[in-house]
């Protein structure tokens, strides 16, 4: 298993993976029959652009497909070595990356948060838009601070995406992750956009970071339902909750 783990962890190895990776999902993608929510859902995010899409952790592989080819988005990307995978995965699917994630305790400033930060609102500066998970890692369905922190900073409004299959392997981690298969139907669902002023009060954040929950619930119980499917990580923020101490 080390050896394997050190071979995989070589650059010329993980840029075949993901090659391999990204042309996984463009099969995928052409393979399922999709329908869209809204009808125009490119009408819909090109008129909020450059936005801040975000997705739920591990439903979030499908999301480059609601990039057109002349849509400039760039990808917050972990810095660990699944990280580098999805960096090179996103390269081969026209998505650029910046290398950052968030913390446990939900601080922008660890983990290269801080950088990431200051990179991310310069890509929305210069008019393109940013895609990253709410939720932070070990973290499922809670959106973190780090997200409407850069939604307050840049002005630029959250957009909550969801993208499901009929067919796909749903995986029991801590995110309820899913990977889409070939030959089915699949849906997109593009949300209510969420927005802050640079002047927000921490009363406000706080009603905009629970905004984001309930409408990606929302966009992936309606992509869910559109396929035939439940969304397999309903209940897991309930379900922390639980587990936590008083």
């Amino acid at each position: 298993m080390g050896l394997l783990k050190d071979i995989t962890r070589r650059p010329a190895m993980q840029e075949a993976l993901g090659f391999a990776f990204a042309r996984y999902l463009q099969a995928v993608r052409r393979s399922n029959r999709f329908v869209v929510e809204p009808a125009d859902i490119h009408g819909h995010l090109t008129a909020l652009t450059p936005i801040i899409g975000t997705a739920w952790h591990g439903q979030h592989f499908m999301a480059p497909f609601l990039r057109r080819d002349e849509d400039a988005v760039v990808s917050l990307v972990s810095r660990s070595s699944d990280g580098e995978l999805n960096a090179i995965a996103l390269k081969h699917l026209g998505v650029g990356a910046i290398r950052g994630s968030g913390a446990r305790g939900r601080d922008p400033r660890s983990k290269g948060g801080a950088s990431a930060l200051r990179a991310m609102l310069r890509v929305l500066a210069a008019g393109e838009s940013m895609f990253l998970t709410a939720d932070v890692p070990k973290i499922a369905r809670r959106c973190g601070t780090g997200i409407v922190t850069l939604a307050r900073m840049s002005g630029r409004p959250v957009v909550p995406l969801a993208v499901a299959t009929s067919r796909r392997l749903d995986f029991q981690s801590w995110d309820r992750a899913s990977l889409g298969l070939p030959f089915g139907r699949g849906a997109m669902v593009a949300g209510n956009p969420i927005r802050l002023d640079r002047d927000a009060t921490d009363a406000a954040m706080e009603h905009a970071r629970t905004a984001i929950e309930r409408e990606l619930d929302r966009v992936n119980a309606r992509a869910n339902a559109l396929v035939g499917r439940e969304d397999p990580g309903a209940g897991l923020r309930s379900l922390a909750s639980r587990r936590e101490p008083a």
